[in-house]
């Protein structure tokens, strides 16, 4: 019985057992199942909600915004320029570097081609690897459609949250994530996505997408990439900071033997290959940070700026959805006129002549005062050079900084009670002249009785307090890097705040434009020697154009008074008196040759041209009887008449002194002008744009330049051989071409032109100084001839050399009508040697026996110096 119960208690426990396990099971697996459906329910939820919040909608995926980069083209179609806001070139796929492609998919998503936006076995693995076995180098489980959803949306910040909130936010971030990759893999293509995601992601340093990266980092186009260079880019996708290759080149250099390891693991480098590659150096000599004054055509893109933002603001250029187009975020497609070729040789020849005219400069002006030379006894005029100085100190940084924390409080003040905006410009004129306030068209009554208030009192002691603090700020000796032409010498130089800006006032600028005179299309534009330190663009500024001038005044005399060529007049002084003609003068002009010397000798016009006499000039416009018809051609080649300037005067004066070059004008200008010349008469505009398009290839804009006959085709081809009878003979160019020119020299030789023609080419180029006491003092060293003309010389002789330009040394300028033989058929030669010259009047003199021996040695000597300054 013992035994029976014994087992039989066994027996009733083990079904007892079975039973409580079974129950226990049984529960396990409700609560399992109910757990699951929660879970579910829990995540529908969640997704629903996600869904709901923060994700692009449906348009931003079709249309995804990018900041794109405005592209600027040259003349065949290679970019130069951009602007931007975000440094971002949009690339297609099929234009995509196959070596960064390659590299991107090894390294990021190798199995991208088979998931439909989520990779579940990369997730598991980080699940299982890198969360439970924390193996940090398992890998990341997001896709590439995943890390371009991360791209669409902002992050929001995990900071100051708790552990449970973070995980919970990240969660959600993930989810938002997923939704938005399977969103996107359903509207594009898998090669529209890997485009968009390597187009937005940002790889710093002003690199935005990977064609931008490419130039940067490589000074290339990213289809030139080599399969090293798109490693180290698609490594810096994992961190951008971190895998810095300029900061951080060692650790850079690891991460990018990563990403060809890869690269061979999923068979898309040979073992060999890798293994050749991964000990290969990384060389970052390349990296350029971008910067708006780097590259080609610096002054012409800055120029480019000004022009475009009010052109886009006109109604006929307005968005098809309305709005404007913004130059740094639409992506525009500026196709310019520029010619890369040409500019590159433009810019050489500027450079390479101004740095020997430079050294020349420092030279002459050794142990020399440019601040007292020639007006010691003149205080008001050595402060007026002096004041050019203190006009470039309000351009420093160290100058703002210092009026906005002397002058913040001050300024609230001014803003909160009268409504006016304590500008320093305006201080400093109210400070020195009260009576300044008269001229302030805005809030005129407001600045009246912040003069008569106690705050005016306090601004002014600030003001004198301020002017004290900034003199000794420019005595503080500063070091930095000094523009210098030694392209090698980077070495810092320590010197005051005020004598850096003294060195830089003291250098010779230039300014060079080249026009095609038939289409006016504009090849190249210099506007000076670096646009790092001079930013200031000689192109558009206006100077006094000298005798560049007076072809104009002699096509007028050819033209409309029906004066021969050929006609002669004596080298005499003449005057233009009050009451004569239809001159309207208020005294007597009676101008003097550049040396102040008349021969008494006759000149034709060709060699009045050529020897620039001004005596010849002023005879042409006294038998105009007025310079009326003279500013009537300006103005037909595209010199404004109308155009006035500040002070109300016209730009083309109603004066007489107008042809002897008494005129501002900038290179611009004069190029177009000079077009005519060389295009049989016709003005042809200058233009620097071909066509805009947006970012989808349609035209928004084509140029269509103006022209318009100024000059008839006889009176032109005269003026033509004019003008290369001026590089003729003694004077020649050194050129291949058929050319013409005339140079231009003003008073105290403070500007030096020189404007160059051949039949499918005008040149005008300006030298000298920002300021007009930057300059040469003597004539051997300040004229056109010599501060411009080689430009010319060397610019067109480079042009000619270029076998890529194959320039068209044969043309010829537009040939003359009938009958031109009997206008330019001289008895006289056209060009005669001042030594000829003056050994005919010496036989004539001799005849008569009544010559002064010493006095004609002496006119002989002045002759000389004439013809110097001339040529």
């Amino acid at each position: 019985m013992g035994w029976k119960d014994n087992k039989l208690t066994r027996v009733i426990r083990r079904v007892l057992n079975s039973t409580r396990e079974k129950s226990w099971l049984k529960w396990l697996s409700r609560i399992l199942w109910v757990g699951t459906i929660l879970g579910l329910i829990a995540l529908t939820i969640t997704l629903i909600v996600v869904s709901k919040s923060n994700l692009p909608d449906f348009a931003d995926l079709e249309n995804p915004q990018y900041d794109l980069a405005s592209i600027i083209y040259d003349a065949q179609g290679e970019p130069f320029g951009k602007y931007y806001i975000e440094n971002r070139e949009f690339i297609d796929y099929q234009d995509l570097s196959p070596h960064v492609v390659d590299a991107l998919l090894s390294v990021e998503d190798a199995r991208y081609m088979k998931h439909a936006g989520i990779d579940f076995r990369a997730l598991f693995r980080v699940v299982f690897k890198s969360i439970l076995l924390q193996q940090g180098s398992s890998g990341g489980g997001s896709t590439i459609s995943q890390q371009l959803a991360k791209l669409l949306f902002d992050r929001a910040s995990l900071r100051n949250k708790s552990k449970l909130q973070r995980a919970v936010s990240l969660a959600a971030i993930k989810m938002r994530e997923w939704i938005t990759a399977v969103r996107l893999e359903r509207r594009y293509t898998k090669e529209e996505i890997i485009a968009m995601y390597l187009n937005k992601f940002e790889f710093i340093n002003g690199a935005h997408g990977i064609q931008s990266a490419s130039q940067i980092y490589f000074d290339k186009d990213q289809r030139e990439l080599s399969i090293t260079e798109s490693a180290v880019l698609v490594g810096m996708l994992k961190n951008p900071a971190r895998f810095n290759p300029v900061r951080f080149a060692e650790r850079t250099e690891g991460r990018r033997n990563v990403v060809l390891s890869q690269m061979y693991k999923n068979d898309r480098l040979s073992r060999h290959l890798r293994d050749s590659l991964v000990v290969m150096p990384m060389d970052m000599s390349a990296f350029r940070k971008a910067d708006q004054s780097a590259g080609l055509a610096p002054y012409f893109r800055a120029e480019l700026t000004k022009w475009l933002r009010p052109l886009l603001l006109r109604p006929e250029f307005e968005k098809p959805e309305g709005g404007t187009y913004d130059i740094y975020r639409d992506g525009l497609q500026i196709y310019t006129t520029i010619d890369a070729r040409y500019q590159e040789h433009a810019e050489d020849a500027v450079f390479e002549h101004l740095k020997e005219l430079q050294r020349r400069y420092w030279r002459r002006w050794k142990g020399m005062d440019p601040f007292t030379y020639e007006i010691e006894d003149d205080e008001e005029l050595q402060q007026l050079r002096y004041a050019s100085v203190e006009r470039r100190a309000r351009d420093m940084e160290a100058y703002k900084s210092l009026y906005a924390t002397m002058f913040g409080s001050l300024s609230d003040q001014a803003r909160q009670t009268y409504g006016i905006e304590l500008r320093e410009p305006t201080v400093r004129r109210l400070v020195a002249d009260r009576e300044y306030v008269n001229l302030i068209s805005a809030n005129k009554q407001a600045f009246e009785r912040l003069l008569s208030s106690n705050l005016w009192q306090e601004i002014t002691r600030t003001w004198n307090e301020f002017s004290q603090s900034m003199e000794e700020m420019l005595d503080v000796e500063i070091t930095s890097n000094m523009f210098s032409y030694d392209i090698s010498d980077t070495t810092a130089q320590t010197m005051s705040r005020r004598d850096s800006l003294v060195y830089m006032i003291r250098h010779m600028q230039a300014g060079l434009l080249s026009v095609d005179p038939k289409s006016g299309e504009i090849k190249a534009w210099v506007g000076g020697p670096d646009h790092r330190y001079f930013k200031y663009d000689h192109v558009t500024m206006r100077r006094q154009v000298g005798s560049t001038i007076k072809p104009f005044v002699y096509a007028t005399a050819i033209g409309v008074q029906g004066i021969s060529p050929c006609q002669a007049y004596t080298d005499i002084q003449y005057t233009i008196a009050p009451g004569d003609a239809d001159f309207q003068v208020d005294a007597e002009w009676s101008p003097s040759n550049s040396n102040g010397l008349f021969t008494q000798n006759d000149y034709n016009l060709y060699q009045g041209l050529l020897y620039s006499k001004n005596s010849i000039t002023v005879r042409l416009v006294k038998e105009l009887g007025t310079i009326e018809p003279i500013r009537e051609l300006l103005h037909n080649v595209g010199i404004d008449k109308y155009e006035r300037i500040n002070d109300g005067r016209y730009v083309v004066p109603e004066v007489p002194s107008l042809v002897l070059g008494s005129v501002d004008l900038s290179v611009i200008e004069m190029a177009g002008a000079y077009t005519t010349f060389a295009n049989d008469g016709v003005y042809t505009e200058p233009t620097f744009i071909d066509r805009i398009e947006d970012k989808y290839g349609k035209v928004i804009y084509q140029s269509s330049p103006i022209q318009r006959r100024a000059i008839n085709k006889m009176y032109n081809s005269v003026m033509v051989d004019m003008l290369k009878n001026n590089v003729g003979g003694g004077y020649k160019l050194g050129i291949k071409s058929e050319a013409g020119g005339k140079t231009g020299t003003t008073n105290d030789y403070a500007d030096g032109w020189f404007m160059g023609i051949t039949p499918n080419l005008v040149t005008g180029i300006w030298v000298g100084g920002d300021e007009k006491w930057v300059r040469f003092y003597t004539l051997d060293d300040g004229q056109g001839f010599v501060m411009a003309r080689p430009i010319f010389e060397n610019y067109m002789k480079a042009i000619e050399a270029d076998e890529e330009i194959n320039f068209n040394t044969g043309a010829t300028f537009p040939k003359p009508p009938p009958g031109i033989q009997d206008l330019i058929d001289c008895n006289r030669y056209k060009q005669i040697d001042p030594e000829e010259e003056l050994e005919s009047r010496l036989e004539q003199q001799m005849d008569l026996d009544v010559f002064d021996e010493i006095e004609l040695e002496d006119e002989f000597e002045e002759m000389e110096l004439e013809d110097d300054f001339n040529h």
